[in-house]
C-alpha cells in the first residue's frame, strides 16, 4: 500500500501534503492532552508494532504482495491521534531510509495509513464496544471488524489515487503521465487483496498483539487500571514479543514479487509497454538502506538490521519527544 515516487502526479503528492499538515497539527495537540509524557516512549513501542508488521510481506496468487499495519492496534492502545503520529513517524522513516514509500507520496500514504485507517478503526471499534458487554474476548472481536474494514479503507483511498491518474494527467499521445491504470483496474486490483489475505493478516496481528498485551502487560498503553503494575517489568513481555518480531522479519523475504502499485519503473514499463514520462524523469530520492537491505550484507543480515535499526529510531525519536514534554502530575 506504499505509494513509490512519481506513481502521483507532484500536484496529487502537493495536495495530500498540505491535507496532512492540520491533520498533524490537530494530532500532535491531542496527543499532548491524552498521552502522558511518562507513556510516551511506549508509544514508540506500539510504533515499532507497526513498523515490523509492514516487513511481513504476504504473497497472494498472482505475483503480488502485501502487509499488514496496524494502526488500529495503535488506536485500540493510544488512542487515534496518537496512532496517526505514530504511523506517520513509522512511514516517514520507511521512506527516509529504507525507499519503502515515496518522499514525495509521504502525504498521501500518511493520509491512508496514518489518518485514514486508525480513524475508521477506532471509531468501528469504540461503536461495537460501546454497544456490548465489555469482556477481553468482545474487545478483540471489535477489534478484529475494525482493523480488516479500516485496512480496506485506507486500501480503497490508495486505489482511488491511483487510478484518477491516468485520467487526469496525460500526454499529447494519450498516455499516461504516472500511474496508468484507471480506477477500473487499480480499485479492484488493489481490494482484492485486502479483502482477503491482507485483511486476514491485519485481523491477526492486531488481535494477537492486543489478545498478548492485554494478558501479559495491560499497562501498556494510555489507560491504566489503578490495581495494575505499571513498572518497567511489568512491560518486560512487550519487550520480548517486540525482540522475537525482529527475529522473525526475515519471513517477509519468502514472499515474491512486489505489492500492486510498487513497481520499479521498467517492471511497469514491461507490464504496460512504455514508460510514463513522470516515472522516467521524475525525482528520485537515494534510500541508506534500499528495500531493506545493506550493502554487501545477505538479504536475511540486512532485513534484520534494517528491523533493529527502525525499531531503534522509532524509540529514540519518541524518547526525545517525552523529554522534551513538560512532566505529568498523575495518569492514574
Amino acid at each position: 500500500m506504499h505509494i513509490p515516487e512519481n506513481y502521483l502526479s507532484p500536484s496529487t503528492c502537493g495536495v495530500f501534503g498540505l491535507a496532512m499538515i492540520p491533520i498533524w497539527a490537530h494530532a500532535i495537540k491531542k496527543v499532548r492532552a491524552t498521552v502522558p509524557r511518562e507513556k510516551m516512549p511506549l508509544l514508540g513501542v506500539a510504533a515499532a508494532f507497526c513498523f515490523l508488521a509492514m516487513m511481513f510481506n504476504i504473497p497472494l496468487p498472482g505475483g503480488t504482495t502485501g502487509h499488514a499495519v496496524c494502526g488500529t492496534l495503535i488506536a485500540i492502545l493510544f488512542g487515534p491521534w496518537a496512532a496517526t503520529i505514530a504511523v506517520s513517524i513509522a512511514l516517514i522513516i520507511q521512506a527516509i531510509f529504507f525507499g519503502d514509500g515515496g518522499i514525495l507520496a509521504i502525504g498521501a500514504n500518511c493520509f491512508n495509513m496514518a489518518f485514514v485507517l486508525p480513524l475508521v478503526g477506532f471509531g468501528i471499534y469504540s461503536f461495537i464496544v460501546g454497544r456490548t458487554k465489555k469482556t477481553l474476548v468482545s474487545e478483540l472481536a471489535a477489534a478484529g471488524v475494525a482493523s480488516y474494514v479500516a485496512i480496506n479503507a485506507a486500501a480503497l483511498c490508495a486505489a482511488i489515487e491511483f487510478g484518477v491518474q491516468p485520467l487526469l494527467f496525460t500526454d499529447a499521445a494519450g498516455q499516461a503521465l504516472y500511474c496508468p491504470y484507471p480506477l477500473w483496474i487499480s480499485v479492484p486490483a488493489m481490494m482484492v487483496g485486502h479483502l482477503t489475505i491482507f485483511g486476514a493478516a491485519e485481523v491477526v496481528f492486531t488481535v494477537g498483539i492486543l489478545a498478548f498485551v492485554r494478558k501479559t502487560a495491560p499497562s501498556f498503553g494510555v489507560e491504566t487500571a489503578v490495581d495494575k503494575p505499571t513498572g518497567a517489568k511489568a512491560l518486560t513481555p512487550v519487550y520480548v514479543l517486540v525482540t522475537a518480531l525482529v527475529a522473525l522479519t526475515p519471513l517477509g523475504l519468502l514472499a515474491e514479487g512486489d505489492a500492486w502499485g510498487e513497481w520499479s519503473t521498467e517492471d511497469l514499463a514491461e507490464m504496460v509497454g512504455y514508460t510514463p514520462v513522470g516515472l522516467g524523469d521524475g525525482w528520485e530520492w537515494s534510500s541508506f538502506m534500499p528495500d531493506y537491505s545493506i550493502g554487501g550484507l545477505p538479504d536475511i543480515a540486512g532485513y534484520l538490521l534494517s528491523a533493529v535499526i527502525g525499531v531503534a529510531l522509532l524509540v529514540i525519536v519518541f524518547r526525545l519527544v517525552a523529554a522534551a514534554m513538560k512532566p505529568s502530575v498523575s495518569f492514574d
